[in-house]
């Protein structure tokens, strides 16, 4: 079964499909047929510059924007959620309730669960004020998970956190994808972000995917590998940046 919302389809198939996807404000045109797929289970991370169209497309794909969706085709799965920078958790709610927003009763049990996966078990009744910057994207992250989504949308989700909250990040999501098996869109600026978390990195650039590398990098991704540098390397070479040796 198949749902429409003018160019976007959302369908209980997996994975994610763009074809020929444009959107113009006014007399720039940030997103020039795009053509994406991206197959059932696989993690994309998704570069570009500012202003280059990335939470654009991610948008388009969260059904969001309606005018990327009229000019273009887009077919999602039905079930999918969105992660963004800030945790737009609701302050007069308590963690478990912000979890289960939009979820029925019975999703009780999963929501528990899920708050333990990150981290925050025994933490179901504070209120987010209670709560670190860290913990409250993790909320966040819980929150976007407890439906068991086949598409994750992630908008920069740890853009806004210091440096050692991230890494620390960044090894939950990956335990969370393991145990939760989503397909994942991750917008990101960081290009050691893209290459330690993603099967597959791309480049927006001027409207356009203009590089589309596959990460095939074993165990922990250290960052001192050759084979993760030689990556880093081609993403910033592609983005316009100098690379810097680490």
């Amino acid at each position: 079964m198949a749902t429409h919302d003018r160019g976007l389809v959302k369908s209980q198939v997996s994975g994610v499909t763009v074809r020929a996807l444009t959107r113009r404000f006014g007399e720039r045109t940030v997103l020039d047929g795009i053509d994406l797929t991206i197959p059932d289970g696989q993690f994309v991370a998704l570069l570009g510059r500012s202003g280059s169209g990335k939470s654009t497309l991610l948008r388009a794909l969260a059904g969001l924007d309606y005018d990327v969706a009229g000019e273009g085709s887009l077919r999602v799965p039905t079930k999918t959620s969105v992660v963004f920078q800030d945790s737009r958790l609701l302050p007069w709610q308590r963690v478990l309730a912000n979890v289960l927003y939009g979820q029925p009763r019975s999703r009780r049990d999963a929501g528990v669960k899920v708050l333990s996966e990150v981290g925050l078990a025994g933490r179901e009744n504070a209120w987010p004020g209670e709560l670190s910057g860290g913990e409250q994207q993790r909320v966040s992250l819980a929150r976007s998970l407890v439906g068991e989504p086949d598409l994750l949308l992630a908008d920069e989700p740890f853009g806004a956190l210091d440096a050692l909250t991230r890494i620390k990040m960044h090894a939950l999501l990956r335990d969370l994808i393991r145990r939760h098996r989503p397909t994942v869109l991750l917008v990101t600026h960081d290009v050691d972000e893209a290459v330690a978390l993603a099967d597959r990195v791309i480049v927006l650039d001027e409207g356009r995917l203009t590089v589309d590398i596959p990460v095939d990098l074993p165990g922990e991704r250290d960052p001192s590998l050759p084979a993760f540098q030689h990556i880093r390397r081609t993403l910033l070479t592609a983005l316009g940046v100098a690379p810097v040796a680490v």
